[in-house]
C-alpha cells in the first residue's frame, strides 16, 4: 500500500472559477457561443455523413495529440495502419501502433462505452481505463518513462496509478499514494455539473487531471481524451470536431497556459483557493476559444457548396485520367447532397445500364471514397484521410 503523506485536497484548489469571480461572466458567455456553434454545426450536416467525418476526425484527434507529445504520425499512415499496413521501420511502425490505439480508445468512447461501464468521464475508475485501453495496445518499447532530471527508466503499468513522485517543468506532483484521494476530489466537483457548468468543467479539468498527473506516463493524452468525454457528453458534439488540432497548432502558448496554472494565488483579489485562480480562467479562455475555433472551422470545411465544389474539381480529374468511370462525379455529387443513395438507383441517375452502374459503384468503393455496410445496404460519403488534403484542406497538412 502507497503511503498517503497527507497533502491537503486544498493544494490544487479551485476547481472551478468562483462564482463571485470578476473572470466568470466571459467564460459563461463563451460556453454559450461553443454551445450554439456546435449544435448548429451538428444539425448542418446530413446524418449519414456524420459517421464518415467522425472517423476521418478520430484521425485528425489522434494526429494532433500525438504531436503535441512529439509523436508526428501522419494521418494516412494512421489510416494504413486501422488496415493492419505497417512500415517496415521499427520506429515509424511504433507510432503507428501508438495512433491505432490512441484511435481505437476514442471509438471506444464514441460508441459510448463508457456509459455502458457506468463511468463518468471524470471518476478515477474512467481514469484508468482510459490509461489501460490506450496503453494496453502500445508496443513494448513506448511503456517506459524516463525520468528527465535522473535519467532513470520505468515500466508504465496499463491502467495504473503510478508509483514514485515525479516533476513535470516546475511543478512537484503530489505523493503517490494521495493521486486516488485527489481524482475522487475532483470527480466529487466535475462529475455532477449542471447543464450550464458542464462545458467549464471539461476545460478547468483538463489542468487539474495534469496538475495531478496521476501515471507515469500518457497523462496528456489520457486528459485530452477525457476532456474529449466530457465535451461530447455535455454538448452532443457526436465526434464532428475536437479540439486537440487548436491546441496543438497553438501548442506553445497551451504548454504556457499549462505551466501557469501550476503557480499559487497572486494575493488576495486572486480567488480563495491554494492555486491561482485568474491562471484558471486565462486557461478556461484559451480552451475554450481553441474550441470555437474549431468547430468555425469544421463548419466552413464542411459547407456543402464548398465541398461539393472541392469534390467535383477532384472527381472529375480522376475521369479524365481514367481513374474512375464517366459519370462518378454524378454519383458523388447525388451522395453529398443527399447523404446516401440505394444502389439500385444509380442507373437511372446516370442514364445506364445495371452493369454500368455496378461498374461506377465497384470503382468508387475501390477509390475508397464511398462506403456501405454490406453489399445490399445504401452507398454513403467516405472521408479518406489520403484526400483530405484536396476534399478538406487544412485539416492536416499534406502527406508526403
Amino acid at each position: 500500500m502507497l503511503r498517503d503523506d497527507n497533502e491537503p485536497i486544498a493544494a490544487f484548489e479551485p476547481l472551478l472559477i468562483g462564482q463571485t469571480s470578476p473572470h466568470l461572466p466571459a467564460l459563461q458567455d463563451l460556453a454559450f457561443e461553443l454551445t450554439a456553434k456546435s449544435a448548429a454545426f451538428g444539425a448542418s450536416l446530413p446524418q449519414p455523413l456524420t459517421p464518415a467525418l467522425a472517423d476521418l476526425v478520430r484521425s485528425m484527434n489522434c494526429y494532433y495529440s500525438n504531436l503535441i507529445e512529439g509523436h508526428n504520425t501522419h494521418p494516412v499512415d494512421i489510416e494504413r495502419a486501422l488496415a493492419e499496413d505497417y512500415s517496415t521501420d521499427p520506429r515509424k511502425r511504433d507510432l503507428q501502433l501508438e495512433a491505432r490505439a490512441h484511435i481505437a480508445v476514442q471509438k471506444w468512447i464514441d460508441e459510448d462505452g463508457l456509459t455502458r461501464m457506468m463511468l463518468p468521464a471524470t471518476s478515477p475508475a474512467a481514469i484508468l481505463e482510459l490509461h489501460r485501453r490506450f496503453c494496453l495496445e502500445l508496443p513494448g518499447d513506448l511503456l517506459w518513462a524516463t525520468d528527465p532530471f535522473t535519467g532513470k527508466t520505468s515500466q508504465v503499468v496499463p491502467g495504473e496509478f503510478r508509483e514514485q513522485f515525479v516533476q513535470v517543468g516546475r511543478h512537484t506532483s503530489i505523493s503517490p499514494g494521495a493521486v486516488p484521494r485527489f481524482l475522487a476530489r475532483m470527480h466529487d466537483v466535475y462529475g455532477q455539473p449542471g447543464r450550464s457548468t458542464a462545458v467549464l468543467a471539461a476545460a478547468c479539468a483538463h489542468h487539474r487531471l495534469l496538475w495531478v498527473h496521476p501515471f507515469l506516463d500518457g497523462n496528456g493524452r489520457v486528459a485530452r481524451l477525457m476532456s474529449y468525454a466530457m465535451l461530447r457528453s455535455a454538448l452532443n458534439t457526436q465526434g464532428l470536431w475536437s479540439v486537440s488540432r487548436g491546441l496543438a497548432r497553438q501548442v506553445d502558448a497551451y504548454k504556457r497556459h499549462l505551466q501557469a496554472c501550476d503557480a499559487p494565488r497572486q494575493g488576495d483579489l486572486d480567488g480563495r483557493g491554494s492555486l491561482s485562480e485568474k491562471a484558471l480562467a486565462a486557461f478556461v479562455r484559451f480552451f475554450l476559444s481553441s474550441c470555437i475555433d474549431q468547430v468555425d472551422f469544421m463548419a466552413k470545411l464542411m459547407r456543402p457548396d464548398e465541398l461539393e465544389r472541392r469534390v467535383a474539381i477532384w472527381t472529375e480529374e480522376q475521369i479524365r485520367a481514367s481513374l474512375l468511370p464517366p459519370k462518378s462525379d454524378i454519383v458523388l455529387k447525388a451522395i453529398l447532397y443527399r447523404g446516401s443513395i440505394e444502389r439500385g438507383e444509380i442507373g437511372p441517375l446516370v442514364g445506364l445500364s445495371e452493369r454500368g452502374a455496378r461498374r461506377i459503384t465497384s470503382a468508387l468503393l475501390s477509390a475508397g471514397v464511398i462506403r456501405s455496410a454490406s453489399t445490399r445496404a445504401p452507398l454513403a460519403l467516405a472521408l479518406p484521410a489520403k484526400y483530405a488534403d484536396r476534399w478538406m484542406p487544412g485539416l492536416f497538412p499534406a502527406s508526403t
